[in-house]
């Protein structure tokens, strides 16, 4: 069966038309509800959300399907996605939930679904959740005495708070460092602060005024320039800026320069190498992860492993290999020693812990490896039922392969987004000219072929 709901991180699209409808999301509570079920115990979901609006219309329809099927319901209001992983394991919960779009605009919402280990699910299991969608479910209701109940967690945020603050080395404090937390008006706009100030430091927020519209909007790990402005006027040692669910981070250093995820991993696997703490000979990383970082984890004597894009193919590999720790170059970092998914704010604290002991700035301690040439730019495209894919587009199939044969020796990866609309132009390599006149090339194509193929349709 073909995959009509899941994407690359969960279900998601714009919020009240399918599949992000109420309708939509109480089948999926339904048949995850089925799709979950093993033993005759009183089984158990947890909910979670970020800011949206939209959340008020997802989360009371998931918990409407779970309780018909005779779940029990454990709402923990807005959290990050993490936090939601690590409640399902502590809870010894069935099922977690988190109802969000993550990075995209307020208008978009998703819903990812974790396991009862914390980690989210893999293909086959979402494919048989869709196809429990389709098939229905009113045989298969519990009767009156069957149904089940929703509560609240009060105090899921210092749950999470406390588990967050035992991952920073043991004896060592914050004090001294001003950081600025942008939290993208989003899940963090109360934990992630309330963390960093519990740890000593003097922190300066951004984006922590959620009016369910707002978050993403020019703020985030998406629009990092508020953020390194504001750590430039505030003279702070780093900036931190969470994405809406807090599941991934973008940096900056005290001079307002931005450190990405290959960064990121970069310092912890230097770091974790040096201590014997990095387990499996080498990182995870995806396609998009810039080359550098690939030649930097070869220098320490490991391999650097690569994924198609999406932090559960990520983790996926990890547990496959052995390996600790991964991540994407958008800054979803997975340290599996503490977590089953990307979590921002931990992999914020374990670079604040190498800044702390070494007792250098950021400048000097994050720009770990000198990164190859790499250029990114997205092509936008209206989806026509029935049409070609525009990477299936004949134009655009010999302008690929002429774009890797001009690269010679760089990385050319094209590939369509998992959460929205986009088709995604990377290439690197040591000619920083080259690679920008190949992504030029090929995203003019692209566009004139989709332009086309849209007229054509009209």
């Amino acid at each position: 069966m073909s995959r009509k709901l899941f994407g690359t991180d969960g279900i998601r699209g714009t919020a009240n038309t399918e599949p992000m409808t109420a309708e939509t999301a109480l089948k999926v509570a339904m048949a995850a509800a089925r799709q979950f079920r093993r033993g005759d115990h009183r089984h158990t979901v947890v909910i979670g959300k970020d800011t949206r609006l939209s959340g008020y219309m997802i989360e009371p329809a998931l918990t409407a399907g779970f309780i018909a099927m005779g779940l029990d319901v454990v709402l923990v209001g807005p959290l990050p996605t993490p936090a939601v992983a690590m409640l399902t394991r502590s809870l010894r919960a069935d099922l977690g939930v988190m109802v969000s779009a993550s990075h995209n605009p307020f208008q978009d919402n998703g819903i990812k679904l974790f396991g009862p280990d914390g980690f989210k699910l893999s293909d086959s299991v979402e494919a048989a959740i869709e196809a429990i969608v389709e098939n229905g479910h009113a045989k298969l209701l519990p009767d009156a005495t069957g149904i089940g109940r929703a509560r609240r967690l009060d105090d899921a945020a210092g749950r999470y708070i406390e588990f967050v603050k035992n991952t920073f080395p043991r004896g060592l404090r914050l004090d001294g460092l001003k950081i600025v937390v942008d939290c993208a008006h989003g899940a963090a706009y109360k934990v992630a602060p309330k963390v960093l100030w519990e740890l000593g430091a003097e922190v300066i927020t951004v984006g922590v005024s959620p009016d369910g519209t707002n978050i993403n909007h020019q703020c985030g790990a998406t629009h990092t320039e508020r953020m390194q402005s504001t750590v430039q006027s505030r003279g702070a040692d780093l900036g931190i800026a969470l994405d809406g669910d807090a599941d991934r981070l973008i940096l900056a250093d005290e001079h307002g320069r931005q450190i990405d995820g290959d960064q990121v991993m970069a310092l912890i696997a230097r770091d974790w190498a040096k201590d014997g703490r990095l387990t499996g000979g080498g990182a995870v990383a995806t396609v998009m992860s810039n080359l550098g970082l690939e030649r930097f984890v070869s220098g320490l004597g490991m391999t650097l492993h690569r994924t198609q894009v999406g932090d559960r193919y990520v983790v996926e590999h990890m547990r496959a290999s052995g390996i600790n720790m991964g991540g994407e170059q958008s800054g979803h970092i997975v340290l599996s020693d503490y977590t089953t998914t990307g979590d921002g704010l931990i992999a914020a604290l374990q670079v604040l812990a190498v800044l702390q002991q070494d007792r250098r700035p950021a400048s000097e301690v994050c720009q770990v490896f000198q990164r190859v040439p790499q250029v990114l730019k997205n092509v936008r495209f209206q989806r026509i039922p029935g049409a070609p894919k525009p990477l299936d587009l004949p134009l655009v199939q010999d302008a690929l392969t002429a774009a890797e044969r001009d690269l010679s020796g760089g990385r050319l990866v094209v590939r369509p987004s998992g959460t929205e609309p986009v088709i995604r132009v990377m290439a690197e390599g040591d000619d920083a000219a080259q690679v920008e006149q190949v992504v030029d090339t090929l995203v003019a194509t692209i566009e004139g072929a989709v332009s086309a193929e849209t007229q054509a349709a009209q």
